[in-house]
């Protein structure tokens, strides 16, 4: 377990969220000047302002505190998008989902269709493992009823746990075997932008 000065993890946190000092102040009910000074290492946040900081940050009082955790928490609500195609016409389905880590089993479920049903969404659950603090790999599958897709999923993810990038492989809805990029964020936002960025450097075709 590492040791972070609390001023170098607000400062990094706040610029992977893509957070101003401002944004933060804002969230946390202090002043901007107090930010700087907390990210200069000037002052130490009161605990009720540390509690505040480390909600908006996503990141518990520990980690505010600098105690950097042998293995990053996925627990919580985050969005996928996935790269798919139906009837040869290439798709983008974007939706969220929940996961729920138990040490190194993280169980993932869809909480909303990112396509309506004529154009093949469904709803999904399955489970994956992470390694090395970097890797998740795993299974899904469809949790509709009439729907018998299912497959694999490999992500990598950034170094802060923020996103995820990678793809899957997997039964299509006519018993075809297909792939595509696959991405994970905290917002949708996120997931889409990373999703834009990845066929953009590597092509729409994985």
């Amino acid at each position: 377990m590492g040791c972070v000065e609390m001023g170098e993890v607000i400062r990094r946190r706040r610029a992977d969220l893509g957070m101003s000092q401002a944004d933060l102040a804002r969230v946390a009910g202090v002043d901007t000047r107090q930010i700087r000074r907390y990210e200069a290492g000037e002052q130490q946040p009161l605990l009720s302002v540390a509690l505040t900081i480390a909600d908006a940050l996503g990141i518990s009082v520990s980690e505010l505190a600098g105690r950097t955790p042998g293995r990053v928490s996925l627990t919580g609500d985050w969005w996928a998008s996935w790269q798919t195609t139906r009837d040869g016409v290439e798709k983008i389905a974007t939706q969220p989902v929940h996961m729920r880590q138990e040490g190194d089993l993280v169980h993932i479920a869809a909480t909303q269709r990112g396509l309506s049903q004529a154009e093949g969404g469904y709803l999904w659950s399955g489970e994956l493992r992470l390694w090395d603090n970097q890797i998740l790999t795993g299974w899904y599958a469809a949790a509709d009823g009439a729907v018998r897709s299912k497959g694999t999923m490999f992500l990598a993810m950034h170094p802060h746990g923020i996103e995820f990038t990678g793809r899957w492989v997997g039964l299509g809805y006519d018993e075809q075997v297909m792939t595509g990029w696959a991405t994970m964020g905290r917002t949708r936002e996120d997931s889409d932008h990373t999703m834009t960025d990845l066929i953009a450097a590597r092509g729409s075709t994985p």
